[in-house]
């Protein structure tokens, strides 16, 4: 028999994701009096901070600012026990919030959305889940986060392996014993480094595969004691609206006075000072022209090297530990504890793949150009599929039957990361071509695009209308911006780096995240909703 409409449950908006974005999404169409579903792939809500449990996982944006701001008593009653939060503690906070608003009951867990499509008669999108349920909603809400798909390890046999494998981002929750184990890390990225500079005293023996050598900044991670909290409780009014104005929706921002303008002891002065912070301050909040300038980049750079250096006792490997390919804050800057001086452990060791690379992967370990290591363990620190991957991996299917993994293989488009032309009704956060999807503190950007998101329903809801999208020429419009924007940038010109998806073979290599600056963002968006939506078609 065929399947109609009145077989399906009908609600009024489906949100897929249980991450900061999703629960605040739920909060909000909830809080309009919508009929709503959530799912969660996980079998809790965290998203991000559910799935990635491996050992040395933590915040790198203060926990003061990587928080929720729509309910004052929710400032008022959470503590955060340090400044850079670890994982466990981020995801109690977000179970916390869940159980807080009521937010657990509209969510089913353990669920898999795995199909989207738009019905060009009703006007309604479809869903279905890998456990056999099939919604009609009039809104879907694609929370599926920008570093939620994580890549296959890219190396032949990798399946043969006898020993435990894991990604990082599909850490059991139960752990994996390493004590006195022989372990591999491949993969040198924010992830990689956490786990390496974590596990280099619990380990018999570590070998690091390493591709790209990264710049990293010291984490100055104190802990708060009750003065503490008070103290950034009565700074909560200013940093909720400091962080909506700065470039990348931090409490700090670039330094105000042009580097040409400044003797090179102030320049020194300034980069000393953000270092110190032990936050990603030096990347953010010292020099502009570190984006654009080679000459100012170089300089940012070696301030980088020379630390580096200073840190690692072998010269030769602190060499291969040393950027020289591209500048600072060009790609991933990370935060490290202890990472450089992990490499000053004898039961550590460093192979650079652009010297040795891997050949293949065997039953007992893996095969370089030059020697076979044997493990117990290898871990995979390899990256994700940013921007997309999470949802291309589902079957969404606009107007016409139109596919957006199709559409996006030709050339990835979105309009401000909110919604794509021929796929209304469909919403995204931390997509590409918004801050969200590269330069972004998360919830900063899941504050302000959700806000968007739920006034754009409220709007068509409004109005008894049935859907909204943007135009093509909407469109067309803010990719040109976008691309004008980045154009200039040293990011765009960068090789190796999953902000411009040259991390996926075959992928459009393209800035994902957009440039122009956090508060600049808000400010466009908040010109088109003020405008009744202007550009977008509401019918």
């Amino acid at each position: 028999m065929r399947e109609t409409q009145s077989d399906l449950e009908h609600v009024d908006a489906v949100v897929v994701g249980a991450g900061f974005a999703g629960l605040y999404q739920l909060y909000r169409l909830l809080e309009q009096g919508m009929k709503v579903r959530g799912f969660e792939a996980g079998q809790g809500v965290g998203g991000t901070w559910y799935w990635n449990r491996y050992p040395g996982a933590r915040v790198d944006s203060q926990g003061y600012i990587y928080q929720y701001w729509f309910s004052d008593e929710l400032l008022t009653e959470w503590n955060w026990s340090e400044r850079f939060p670890a994982q466990a503690e981020t995801e109690r906070y977000l179970n916390h919030v869940c159980d807080k608003f009521g937010l657990r009951q509209h969510i089913t867990f353990g669920t898999r959305v795995t199909a989207a499509h738009f019905d060009d008669a009703t006007r309604r999108w479809t869903v279905s889940t890998n456990t056999g349920e099939r919604l009609s909603t009039q809104f879907l809400v694609m929370n599926t986060g920008g570093l939620s798909a994580p890549l296959k390890p890219p190396f032949q046999g990798h399946e043969t392996f006898g020993g435990v494998t894991c990604h990082t981002s599909r850490w059991p929750k139960e752990g994996i014993d390493l004590r006195g184990k022989r372990v591999a890390v491949i993969g040198t990225g924010a992830t990689g480094i956490q786990v390496i500079q974590t596990i280099a005293d619990q380990v018999a023996q570590m070998t690091v595969f390493q591709r790209t050598a990264n710049y990293t900044i010291p984490m100055r991670n104190p802990k708060y004691s009750d003065a503490d909290h008070a103290a950034l409780r009565a700074q909560y009014p200013f940093l909720k609206e400091r962080v909506r104005k700065t470039f990348v929706g931090f409490d700090f921002d670039f330094e105000e006075r042009a580097y040409a303008d400044l003797p090179a002891e102030e320049r020194q002065r300034i980069m000393q000072e953000a270092w110190d912070d032990g936050s990603l301050k030096f990347w953010v909040g010292t020099f502009r022209e570190g984006f654009f300038d080679p000459a100012v980049s170089e300089e940012l750079s070696e301030f980088v090297r020379q630390r580096i250096r200073a840190r690692v006792k072998d010269p030769g490997v602190a060499e291969k530990l040393l950027p020289r390919d591209y500048g600072f804050g060009t790609r991933r800057v990370p935060l490290e504890t202890n990472y450089y001086e992990a490499f000053n452990r004898d039961n550590v060791r460093l192979v650079d793949l652009n010297e040795d690379p891997i050949e293949h992967i065997d039953e007992a370990g893996i095969k370089t150009r030059s020697a076979h290591h044997p493990f117990d363990v290898i871990i995979y620190a390899t990256g994700f599929d940013a921007g997309t991957g999470a949802l291309s991996r589902i079957d969404v299917r606009g107007r016409g039957g139109a596919s957006l993994k199709d559409l996006w293989s030709k050339g990835i488009r979105t309009t401000m990361g909110l919604q794509v032309h021929g796929f209304p009704n469909m919403f995204m956060t931390m997509a590409p071509f918004s801050p969200a999807a590269a330069f972004c503190n998360v919830p900063t950007c899941t504050d302000q695009q959700v806000g968007w998101i739920s006034d754009a329903i409220a709007h068509v809801r409004a109005r008894s209308a049935r859907t909204i999208e943007p135009t093509a020429e909407t469109e067309d419009k803010w990719l040109a911006h976008h691309d004008e924007v980045s154009r200039n940038t040293l990011v765009a010109r960068t090789n190796r780096s999953w902000y411009t998806g040259a991390n996926v073979e075959g992928k459009e290599r393209r800035l994902l995240g957009y440039v122009g600056g956090v508060g600049a963002y808000r400010d466009l968006c908040d010109s088109v909703r003020a405008r009744g939506f202007e550009g977008f078609a509401v019918t």
